[in-house]
């Protein structure tokens, strides 16, 4: 099961609303759900909260070290309650997932993120889970970071939100350790747009000579 939900993002208000705080978002989502008010520890470098679930402690934490320290955190508080890494998930912006999907992946590369990178480092492991929230890519790789320091569209900022409302119905199946459900939840697609209205119905031609009148 997973014990510690993790959540990626640089600490500040200039950096609040931008996309590479998307696992902040994620996280003060799960919070709300929860009831719960995450509040700093110096001990784990970042915002805390814990609460008790089937008789099991759980641990919600935002690190506070900006991106690129974000193992200390993460690495401080598992060693301290004993959190094996696989019980351990991290949601992350991911600029290889479009804006309104998630997708949930366990172990493998950091692919280039820092965040993960120094989790990577920290813990001495891969082999934990990812909640990859899709904020799409600018589409030249020179502006990867200028584009994830940036506030997304209003589109892209509502389709992430959704993103995140579907993946937190996953979490009693993580709580459960049912992972395989929990990634089916979250792998759904995005919810269709609005259909625009209808043309209007072109007009009827006149009846051919010979067809058949309706009877009365």
């Amino acid at each position: 099961m997973i014990k510690l939900f993790v959540g990626l993002g640089n600490p500040g208000p200039e950096y609040e609303a931008t996309r590479h705080n998307a696992g902040f978002w994620w996280i003060d989502a799960l919070a709300r759900e929860w009831k719960l008010s995450p509040a700093f520890d110096k001990g784990y470098h970042g915002l805390v909260a814990r609460t008790g679930i089937g008789g099991q402690n759980v641990w919600l934490l935002e690190p506070m070290t900006f991106m690129n320290a974000s193992g200390k955190s993460v690495a401080a508080l598992a060693r301290f309650f004993k959190i094996a890494p696989q019980e351990i998930l991290v949601a992350h912006d991911e600029l290889d997932v479009v804006p309104g999907q998630a997708k949930l992946k366990f172990g493998g590369g950091h692919a280039g993120h820092n965040g993960l990178r120094d989790i990577h480092a920290q813990l001495g492991s891969s082999d934990y889970w990812r909640l990859r929230l899709g904020v799409g890519h600018p589409g030249v790789k020179s502006e990867v970071i200028h584009w994830v320091l940036k506030k997304p569209s209003p589109d892209h900022r509502i389709g992430i939100e959704q993103a995140i409302d579907r993946s937190l119905k996953a979490v009693p199946a993580m709580l459960q350790g049912d992972m395989e459900k929990a990634t089916m939840l979250t792998h759904t697609h995005q919810p269709p747009r609005p259909k625009p209205p209808r043309p209007a119905a072109p007009a009827r031609s006149p009846r051919p000579a010979g067809d058949p009148l309706p009877k009365e």
